[in-house]
């Protein structure tokens, strides 16, 4: 996209355009998988970048959008395109992730609205934290929004992410007025997430959104570990041991007593 022999910085301020338009992204990776990251098989693109610091992140190598591969947004359509097939055969589509997406909105609004020309379904997968930069226009392109409510309380929260819950509540109030499809995740990590008034909170957040079709309680693992050592951060949950059957069933259940969909 840029003429070899632009200078560095004149290479900088064309990057920091294509970004700011949304023709290029910062990508970490992507895969086809099904069964998760939305219904069907989904082409799922990690972008790069991410304000949060969650003590479970598995794939902390998302964490500075200058780490990520500069993509066109035509060799992701390209892509796309390619996977029309699958999409259309199994009812799946595209699931923009991270990282955290919304640090690359106008990649993301451009993305799945070329998506709808399509007739790709797209599913967005947030903590919502930066809502309030998703533009009108790209919820209106948005069939599907991941939203991880990492945390009830604000103090577990804090402690979680290392930021503050009322964003995500107010990104998911939108939402909802909106009337946009839903599905909530909470990651379950004994002796950080699992506390009884901690989901209890998080449940009674999610009740109140009428638009969340399913709540996902995912059990917490251990897989990467690895990525915070390669990388020289210290692991807050080296050791912690995945919660146990009767943990997940307790916590599901709290999810099912305010009449949620719980998985």
């Amino acid at each position: 996209m840029v003429a070899v022999q632009l200078g560095r910085s004149e290479f900088h301020h064309e990057q920091v355009d294509a970004h700011r338009a949304g023709t290029v992204a910062s990508v970490h990776s992507w895969e086809l998988v099904t069964a998760v990251d939305g219904p069907g098989t989904r082409l799922t693109y990690f972008l790069s970048g991410c304000l949060l610091r969650c003590q479970y992140c598995h794939n902390p190598d998302t964490w500075k959008m200058r780490d990520g591969a500069l993509t066109p947004i035509d060799d992701v359509l390209a892509r796309i395109r390619r996977y029309r097939g699958v999409f259309t055969a199994t009812g799946g589509g595209l699931t923009l992730s991270g990282g955290e997406p919304l640090m690359q909105p106008a990649f993301v609004a451009r993305v799945f609205a070329e998506c709808h020309e399509l007739g790709v379904h797209t599913t967005l997968d947030t903590s919502g934290y930066l809502g309030t930069s998703a533009s009108d226009e790209l919820l209106d392109h948005t069939d599907l929004v991941l939203l991880d409510v990492k945390s009830g309380l604000p103090d577990t929260y804090r402690e979680v992410t290392g930021r503050e819950l009322a964003p995500t509540i107010a990104f998911g109030d939108r939402l909802c007025a909106r009337g946009t499809n839903v599905w909530v995740r909470l990651v379950l990590v004994p002796g950080l997430t699992d506390a009884v008034e901690n989901v209890d909170a998080v449940a009674e957040i999610v009740a109140r959104w009428p638009n969340v079709s399913r709540v996902e309680v995912l059990p917490f693992h251990q897989m990467g570990e690895d990525k915070w050592d390669r990388l020289a951060i210290p692991y807050p949950l080296h050791g912690v041991q995945p919660p146990d059957a009767a943990l997940q069933d307790r916590v599901r259940e709290q999810f099912r007593a305010r009449g949620l969909t719980t998985f």
